[in-house]
């Protein structure tokens, strides 16, 4: 069991760095309202994996996952949360002003902004009901094991979200420039719209 337990951490170590609408979100809010957002919009996300966990733990998951009208639903809303974040951050890139007096936080909560951007990605529900079953150790019942993979994810995802709001909490004063944080708005923005294409294209 602890050599599958210790693959499957491989498995999702990787997932989990892979770069993703997660990262541009926290990018957003660490950028621009510096290393205690950025956490907060860690904490959200990983409330959005433990959402998804114990929904998949209780098979509503699959359901989702099953269906193609839910799917859809599920997929547009994330999709166009996606999109208008991106349009936020072109827009506020556009105040020359207000950046050059220290620059205009994001609206809404970041907790709340990583909650949402995370719960309303379908493909975390594909990614839990396809990929979690085929790691989750034998030696335990099928939901100890699967809920024992989605607390890891959620630790692993803490722990590198967390590493890179570090890293760019130390390079903040560079990211404090006008002109890199109107450059930083515009690629964000244009990030964070082409994700939410990429999420409205998806299929289960």
């Amino acid at each position: 069991m602890f050599v599958q337990l210790l693959a499957a951490v491989g498995v999702l170590a990787v997932l989990t760095m892979v770069p993703g609408p997660d990262m541009a979100v926290v990018t957003k809010r660490a950028v621009a309202c510096g290393w205690r957002d950025g956490l907060r919009t860690v904490g959200g996300i990983t409330a959005g994996l433990l959402v998804w966990g114990v929904l998949t733990v209780a098979g509503l998951a699959a359901v989702l996952a099953a269906s193609a009208t839910a799917y859809t639903v599920v997929k547009l809303v994330g999709a166009a949360y996606l999109v208008a974040l991106g349009v936020q951050s072109l827009l506020g890139s556009r105040k020359k002003r207000a950046r050059a007096q220290g620059g205009a936080a994001p609206v809404g909560n970041p907790w709340r902004t990583g909650l949402v951007s995370n719960v309303f990605n379908p493909k975390i529900a594909v990614f839990y009901t396809g990929l979690l079953p085929t790691l989750a150790p034998t030696g335990l019942s099928p939901h100890a094991g699967m809920a024992l993979l989605v607390l890891l994810h959620a630790g692993l995802t803490v722990l590198w979200l967390s590493g890179y709001v570090a890293l760019l909490s130390k390079a903040r004063a560079f990211f404090e420039r006008p002109t890199v944080r109107r450059a930083m708005d515009r690629v964000t923005g244009v990030v964070l719209i082409g994700f939410g294409v990429k999420v409205a294209g998806t299929q289960p």
